[in-house]
């Protein structure tokens, strides 16, 4: 089959790693790619934001298959796009990619179908908001409505936090997504990542995995877009998993479908759980990222067969093949990040790194100059390992890390904390 994936970060080369050792994949192409894709796939210039231009381009070159990885073009209907030209896909519509296009939106589906969430309120006016900040006080969670790359997330800790959250949604910080903001109660609890494929009927448990958002050691300092992340998640135990199917993705499947817009994709269910009660943070309708590079790790090339059967509506009596191993992956940033950060420093050492099913180094923000890897985002390289148990994928992930030669670059030391 030749095989288009969309995107250019860390999780589309976990992806692009997975399909390419499925012996189905016979052509790779990854639009727009990065450094590291490069070395296994091509790379094609394409906005993918434009859905006429991306049919076009899977039509020229025969394209079979498309896996749409970021969620900007299945917000934008380019999954809608592929399917009326009467190309397989895998990514849910545009009325579908809502559940993460949309905090309100979402929060309306678990209205309807009883899923247990975050009690909240929706605001367009930044009075309102604030009068309803100091009426509930803190800790609080302000969320702009839209896709703000996953930075559009603020748990406010004092009511000033909250109050300048809101200033600055209003403000334009996030443009046209913090037009609504949707306030939330704080959840109590530990936080982890259960990834779903629906094909608009059945669904399919494919992982559990718990990230590290906040930028420094400890879980201190800002949020970002994540700086690492491992699997499985013990606190996703069996017991905690049949309630979050039953109690959440089943219901909300099955409301998406009563509605008329069946989800066929991958669901990311973010869950707090407390006291073995898992109650939804938030819907994302792509593989997370880092998660994506722990999952592709432990799945290997039946990854491919899985999307494929979802994309094909045959999801029922699959099964995942897992191995009892864990995966761990350390996020490596540019100095500054999340903050402002320079580009261009160069990256040496990576060739010399193993790169096989144990280990990985999953390329994301990278570009290639004169025939060296420079850094050309703010976080750019995604070390990966799996072992029998998750402290061997630590000390093997870690033992990567310090063969990397990359001054401008730096990582959290403490990855996996929680479940070690």
């Amino acid at each position: 089959m030749n095989i288009l994936i969309l995107g250019g970060g860390g999780r589309e080369h976990a992806l692009a790693w997975a399909v390419k050792q499925n012996p189905k994949c016979d052509r790779l192409i990854v639009a727009p790619g990065n450094a590291g894709i490069a070395m296994l796939a091509e790379c094609a210039d394409l906005d993918i934001l434009d859905g006429a231009a991306v049919v076009t381009f899977a039509e020229e070159n025969a394209v079979d298959f498309v896996i749409v990885g970021p969620e900007a073009p299945l917000a934008e209907g380019v999954a809608d796009a592929l399917r009326a030209a009467g190309i397989l896909t895998f990514g849910p519509s545009a009325a579908a990619a809502r559940l993460e296009a949309s905090k309100a939106f979402t929060k309306e589906i678990c209205d309807a179908c009883g899923a247990p969430t975050a009690g909240y309120a929706r605001f367009t006016d930044r009075a309102a908001a604030e009068a309803y900040i100091r009426q509930e006080g803190a800790p609080i969670v302000i969320k702009a409505d839209g896709l703000a790359a996953g930075k559009g997330v603020i748990v406010a800790m004092s009511e000033a936090e909250a109050l300048d959250a809101v200033a600055d949604m209003f403000g334009g910080e996030f443009g046209a997504a913090g037009a609504e903001v949707v306030i939330e109660e704080f959840m109590e609890g530990e936080e982890a990542s259960l990834f779903v494929l629906c094909d608009g009927k059945d669904v399919l448990e494919v992982g559990t995995a718990q990230d590290h958002k906040r930028v420094g050691d400890g879980d201190t300092g800002p949020n970002t877009g994540g700086m690492g992340a491992y699997s499985p998640a013990p606190v996703l135990n069996d017991t905690v998993l049949a309630r979050a199917m039953d109690e959440i993705v089943r219901p909300t499947v099955a409301e998406m479908a009563r509605r008329g817009t069946p989800f066929q994709g991958v669901l990311y269910v973010g869950l707090m759980i407390k006291d073995g009660r898992p109650r939804l943070v938030e819907y994302n309708v792509r593989f997370g990222d880092p998660e994506c590079q722990v999952l592709m790790m432990r799945l290997g090339a039946q990854a491919f067969d899985l999307i494929h059967a979802c994309a094909e509506e045959r999801l029922g009596g699959i099964e995942v093949n897992w191995a009892e191993d864990h995966a761990l992956t350390v996020v490596m940033a540019a100095e500054g990040y999340p903050g402002a950060y320079a580009k261009g420093s160069q990256i040496r050492g990576l060739g010399e790194l193993p790169e096989d099913s144990a280990h990985m180094v999953f390329h994301a923000g990278t570009a290639e100059r004169d025939g060296s890897v420079i850094a050309s985002g703010g976080r750019v390289l995604n070390v990966t390992a799996r072992g029998a148990i998750l402290a061997e994928a630590r000390d093997r992930a870690y033992g990567l890390v310090d063969q990397i030669d990359w001054p401008g670059g730096f990582c959290r030391r403490d990855i996996g904390w929680r479940a070690l």
